[in-house]
């Protein structure tokens, strides 16, 4: 059998993939296989990646072929890789395009039974975008998915053995469905076309200083417009915190130049855009308007909420504000931090199928495991680079993560040991003892500009108790909360305390140290959002310090380690300290 020392995979039959961090090779074979694998698990010495049918039909989406995906485990594996991965890897890659939406331009009658003439489609999109049709690639293929329990309800009359007409209302439900049945559908079927909105790009922002995108954003912004084609149009781009996803969205619609929807996390995300597009973009302050608790406008560019969108006053009333999506004829609809998409926007977004999507995320994990929600509806991932490489070409600033074990008292001990299972992770994430190492890493990072958050309100207002630093929480009003922000844009604060609302869209870019008390369980977007709060380039190119403390000999040292992978996978390395009172 050959060996390879120096390579780093060890491929197993069960499709997944052991990489040896101490390899030589390991940084390399890592950059191979991560646009198609999926890290599993990433203790010191040995990580875990899983190929799975979504990761490998994202790969795909993005224009990768499987051969290159086989050639990546080749080329890095230590042992010859079994012949039935390669097999497995091609029958899951070419399921991806078997299946095609495509536009119906002459409305034909269904097929007649026993004919075997196939209608002649164009390929051109369709004004109005009525009729469309599914292509399948074979004829057995359509007969399987006729009969699917939950495809077939959804194909209409059958217009040849391998096309299907379909309801455009169904678009988005089809696509979900074939997904389920494993054949993902390439969906080619076009965009209405949205009211006018001329915008373009200023080259220098309103104080002078000069602007232009960074070469990956404009790459981003191409990969997912494709010049107007049918390809285009829909998907999301994947950049970490601080790389200017907000960019990106502005150059998507530069590009399109038609009506856009802006849906974000809070209030603070709403106002940022709007400061943004004011300051690089030629858009006027009258072309812009808030939907949101507090306005309810709509204009050429409108910024909304997901909590507005979903907020009704009880669970039995309807939705309220979802007619918004109706509104007007959008032309581009961006969803920010599309991670954090809530039920009832999939389900609007379903039938939304026909205007252009785009999603915005650092990262795609969702813990809800609806990544192939946002897969079908959203739009595949067009482009994704990995964090690491933006911190080396100095566009993310370097990070440093430090997880600190702090052990409890004996009576906290105690507490733990009686609580039922239900309440052991909140006893220890709310460890007195941390309050100590708090005060001490104030001290060691005096100067610098530091946020403190956790997950628990009383454990915070403890804290707020015993240092100087004004606390903020889903209580504290939009005014307060933006000026607080301000202070500490400014420098007149030198910290914040923050519950999980500085989780998202906080544009503090000289932050430079985060003190995570405690998180929500093993969340691996929550820990890559904090992160990505102290991830803007600094002006003396220090690196940022990362502090998540940690209850020593409980449960949260294990949800602290499913927290760390997604940051594990970008080449993150967690340094573990047992604080010593």
């Amino acid at each position: 059998m050959s060996y390879f020392p120096d390579n780093a995979l060890i491929i197993q039959s069960d499709r997944t993939v052991l990489l040896d961090v101490h390899a030589p090779k390991a940084k390399a074979a890592q950059e191979a296989i991560a646009p198609f694998a999926e890290l599993i698990k990433s203790p010191e010495h040995i990580h875990t990646y899983r190929l799975s049918p979504l990761s490998i039909w994202n790969a795909r989406a993005a224009g990768m072929p499987v051969s290159s995906m086989v050639a990546a485990l080749q080329d890095h594996a230590k042992y010859p890789m079994p012949e039935s991965i390669a097999q497995e890897i091609a029958a899951l890659g070419d399921r991806y395009g078997l299946t095609t939406l495509k536009p119906l331009n002459n409305p034909l009658k269904p097929l007649k039974p026993g004919s075997a003439e196939a209608p002649d489609f164009s390929s051109d999109l369709s004004s109005d975008l009525s009729p469309l049709m599914l292509k399948v690639a074979d004829e057995p293929l359509a007969e399987l998915l006729q009969r699917h329990e939950q495809v077939g309800p959804l194909l209409g009359d059958r217009l040849s053995p391998t096309t299907f007409a379909i309801d455009l209302g169904d678009r988005g439900r089809l696509k979900q469905a074939l997904l389920s049945a494993g054949y993902p559908a390439e969906d080619l079927a076009g965009y209405l076309t949205g009211d006018e909105l001329t915008l373009s790009l200023r080259s220098t922002t309103e104080t002078g200083e000069p602007f232009h995108l960074r070469p990956y954003q404009q790459t981003a912004a191409k990969l997912f417009y494709q010049a107007g084609q049918a390809k285009g149009g829909n998907g999301v781009i994947v950049l970490p915190c601080g790389a200017g996803k907000t960019m990106v969205g502005m150059a998507a619609m530069a590009e399109i130049q038609q009506k856009t929807l802006i849906l974000t996390s809070s209030l603070t995300s709403v106002r940022q855009w709007q400061r943004e597009l004011l300051d690089k973009t030629t858009l006027k302050k009258e072309q812009l308007a808030e939907y949101s608790g507090q306005h309810k406008a709509t204009g050429p560019v409108t910024l909304a909420t997901y909590q507005i969108l979903t907020y009704r006053a009880s669970q039995d009333d309807d939705f309220l504000h979802l007619g918004l999506f109706d509104q007007q004829a959008w032309g581009l609809i961006i969803y920010d931090e599309v991670h954090l998409l809530p039920a009832p926007i999939f389900r609007i977004t379903a039938q939304l199928q026909a205007r252009r999507r785009l999603g915005l995320t650092a990262t795609l994990i969702r813990e809800d495991g609806r990544e192939g929600d946002v897969f079908t509806l959203i739009g595949p991932k067009r482009y994704d680079v990995p964090w690491r490489e933006l911190e080396g070409e100095g566009f993310i600033a370097a990070a440093d993560c430090t997880e600190i074990r702090v052990a409890q008292t004996k009576e906290r001990q105690m507490e733990y040991a009686i609580a039922s299972r239900r309440y052991q992770f909140r006893i220890a994430a709310e460890n007195p003892v941390k309050l100590a190492v708090v005060q001490s890493l104030l001290k060691k990072e005096k100067g610098h500009r530091v946020l403190i958050i956790g997950e628990y309100i009383d454990q915070l207002k403890a804290i707020a108790q015993q240092i100087d630093l004004p606390l903020i929480t889903g209580k504290t009003s939009q005014p307060k909360r933006d000026q607080l922000y301000a202070d500490f844009r400014s420098g007149e604060v030198s910290g914040l305390i923050l519950s999980r609302v500085g989780n998202f869209a906080l544009d503090l870019p000289d932050a430079d140290v985060l003190i995570q008390v405690s998180g929500k369980y093993g969340s691996r977007q929550e820990e890559a959002q904090r992160l990505g709060r102290i991830l803007r380039p600094k002006r003396d190119g220090r690196s940022a310090q990362f502090y998540t403390l940690v209850s020593s000999r409980t449960c949260e040292e294990a949800f602290a380690q499913h927290r760390q992978l997604f940051l594990t996978e970008q080449g993150y390395r967690y340094h573990i300290q047992q604080w010593d009172a």
